[in-house]
């Protein structure tokens, strides 16, 4: 389709556009590998474990995108929120895109398949969702609710709300990498996350302000970006945060010695002083111990 279009009408306009496009669908598709690489891959979760991994981060991103997912559906498919964006904007079309649609829903499910394996996964007894974080969504929500109420009352419309949950995405994606971070920070170590994902979320997050930049020079009209705050703004805290994780992950933190099988060896080794495990279970101990450090720094940690 997209090279049938160039053929039928080759200017430039039509060219810029199908760039576009192109440029717009490589974030879902990395956010798509990226999942690949989380999920299916045995490079974050060593022994089906989420040691290391920010459960506030999990909650924050489930929230965050499901408030994006929302406002992108709206904008992309809603006639009534199409027409009324075109009166506060000139007569002038969203810029929101069916890339942008798969990729905020897509995520949504992805985190959701995440949190689900949280709870089945063995995890710290310290790994919970916090308070600050539990506060900080119940307030949003209550938000929501005011707004919705406000629009029932004719006090605002429902673009308004839309709005109202991209600045909530806004906010999520502003202090929900700020958890991992510390973490990273506390452990001295970025072992439990991959390395890949934040390469790509990198990528992703610079060519998503690019397309958006490149549609408002294409319809001449710039105001399209202010219309979108959400991509233009989760593109740069993106970029960011993820240059700070990199800095962790390469500079500061590149032991990649595995905190999780550290943990289990003092275990063991206080089991076998109270002589609740046999000695015995030493050689294979050290075996499996082997094999993971052996892994870990052929790249498989990483």
């Amino acid at each position: 389709m997209v090279v049938l279009m160039a053929v039928v009408d080759p200017t430039p306009q039509v060219i810029w556009g199908i760039i576009s496009q192109i440029i717009g669908w490589f974030n879902p598709l990395s956010d798509l590998l990226r999942s690949l690489v989380r999920e299916f891959l045995p490079t974050s979760y060593p022994e089906l474990a989420v040691q290391g991994l920010s459960i506030d981060f999990l909650y924050y991103n489930a929230w965050g995108f499901l408030c994006y997912s929302v406002f992108n559906l709206a904008f992309f498919f809603s006639k009534e929120i199409q027409e009324e964006y075109r009166r506060r904007n000139g007569d002038n079309d969203n810029l929101v895109r069916a890339n942008d649609v798969f990729f905020s829903v897509h995520a949504l499910a992805i985190t959701l398949f995440t949190i689900y394996q949280s709870f089945i996964y063995k995890r710290d007894d310290t790994q919970r969702i916090s308070a600050a974080a539990g506060a900080f969504i119940l307030t949003t929500v209550v938000g929501v609710a005011a707004v919705i109420v406000a629009v029932e009352a004719g006090q605002a419309m429902w673009i308004d709300l839309l709005y109202f949950m991209a600045w909530i995405k806004l906010a999520v994606s502003l202090i929900k990498y700020l958890p991992q971070v510390w973490i990273n920070y506390k452990r001295q170590s970025t072992v439990g996350w991959s390395i890949h994902n934040i390469l790509l979320d990198f990528t992703g997050g610079f060519l998503s302000i690019t397309q958006l930049l490149l549609d408002a020079w294409i319809s001449g009209d710039w105001s399209g970006v202010s219309g979108d705050p959400v991509k233009f703004g989760l593109g740069f805290i993106a970029i960011g945060f993820d240059i700070i994780f990199m800095c962790q992950h390469y500079i500061l933190y590149r032991d990649r010695t595995d905190f999780y099988v550290n943990s289990v060896e003092e275990e063991r080794q206080r089991l076998i002083a109270e002589g609740r495990l046999p000695r015995d279970t030493d050689d294979i101990f050290r075996r499996n111990r082997t094999d993971s450090a052996a892994s870990a720094t052929s790249g498989g940690r990483y």
